[in-house]
């Protein structure tokens, strides 16, 4: 199969497309790749790391505020349509992917104006500007809550979950002494993205000290943004502070509790896993995505919301308690989690794209 793959923008797209390449890669391993990103976001640093092809175009989101600014980002969704049209036909691929993020924009466009079989990928609950757009001329579109399957055409609309699910399941569990944390001490997972977010984790400093004397361990993966003024800090030593986890999914594999934002890839883990989970959705991304992605989980009692404004007092500590302590609680919560999984989610999708390939 020979595929043009496109996402962008956050590791929230990158890494459900490198999770559909490396199926196809495990399917079919003569398979050949183009991945097209953007020129100055961070897919340009992660995908050439695995070898796959990798270019560019010059590509903006839309402004809503500084309206004047969007004669830019029209210009360059021109100029990189043409380019996308010329690579396309230099390529020559089977099928083209956009995994989200506004570089799938031009691509997807370019795909159908092409004549190729063209397929979208939906992580969040709130379908981005990119994918309605182009929901209207791709020929299959997969979507990861069933709650975002309305948002869509319903005749070439399928409910395929989030293929990083399936990455998860195949991760190797960390050994926790490796971490410097105790192999028989329940460990809760408390991680705020990449990056990290520093008015969080101001409000989650202030909270460490009352984890002092408790029978579990905190793991505590501050981003990098903030590792630097966090390591200053003095925490209990049931505390443990880092900036990063490469590969967190081993670590999740060996986790009592999460506490975590609410991206897309994060909760399709966190759902493959069966991890009862306290959610703190990000307030800052666009149409409150995160907050809605949560939703999908707590209203059907399968995780905990807390929202940042009300990171307050003992809030986090008391609800990690009731986890710990309620046992049925947290049985209820992993039998939802099951209930929600897709373990396929990646084979979902290899099944569609060779369908949709075949079919001529």
């Amino acid at each position: 199969m020979r595929v043009i793959i496109s996402a962008g923008g956050t590791g929230g797209h990158i890494y459900p497309a490198l999770a559909i390449i490396n199926k196809i890669k495990e399917r079919e391993p003569d398979s050949e790749f183009l991945y097209i990103g953007t020129h100055n976001r961070m897919e340009k640093e992660i995908v050439p790391k695995y070898g796959i092809p990798f270019e560019t175009i010059e590509i903006y989101g839309f402004y809503r505020k500084q309206i004047w600014k969007n004669f830019k980002t029209l210009k360059c969704f021109w100029n990189g349509y043409s380019k996308c049209k010329k690579m396309i036909k230099q390529f020559k691929p089977d099928v083209v992917i956009g995994v989200g993020g506004y570089v799938t924009g031009p691509v997807l466009y370019a795909a159908h104006k092409c004549g190729i079989k063209t397929f979208i990928h939906e992580q969040n609950s709130v379908p981005g500007v990119s994918n309605l757009f182009l929901s209207k001329f791709v020929t299959k579109i997969g979507v990861s809550f069933k709650s975002s399957m309305k948002e869509f055409p319903e005749y070439k609309t399928i409910f395929t979950g989030n293929p990083c699910s399936e990455n998860a399941l195949k991760a190797k569990p960390v050994d926790k002494e490796t971490l410097g944390l105790s192999p028989n001490k329940k460990l809760v997972l408390l991680v705020m993205g990449s990056l990290g977010s520093t008015k969080v984790n101001e409000r989650l400093e202030r909270t460490m000290s009352l984890f002092n004397g408790k029978d579990y361990e905190i793991l505590y993966v501050t981003g990098k943004e903030s590792w630097e003024e966090m390591k200053k800090k003095k925490f209990p030593k049931n505390v443990k502070l880092v900036p990063y986890i490469d590969g967190l999914s081993g670590v999740m594999k060996v986790t009592d509790v999460m506490v975590s934002r609410a991206g897309a890839s994060t909760l399709s883990e966190i759902i493959a896993l069966k991890i009862p989970s306290i959610l703190i959705p990000s307030p800052y991304v666009p149409n409150n995505h995160q907050f809605k992605n949560a939703m999908d989980l707590v209203e059907k009692n399968a995780a905990i919301l807390i929202e940042e404004k009300d990171l307050k007092g003992d809030i986090i500590v008391r609800n990690i308690d009731s986890l710990f302590h309620d046992s049925k609680k947290v049985s209820e919560m992993k039998r939802n989690l099951t209930e929600l999984s897709v373990p396929n989610s990646a084979e979902k999708i290899y099944n569609i794209l060779k369908e949709m390939v075949n079919l001529k």
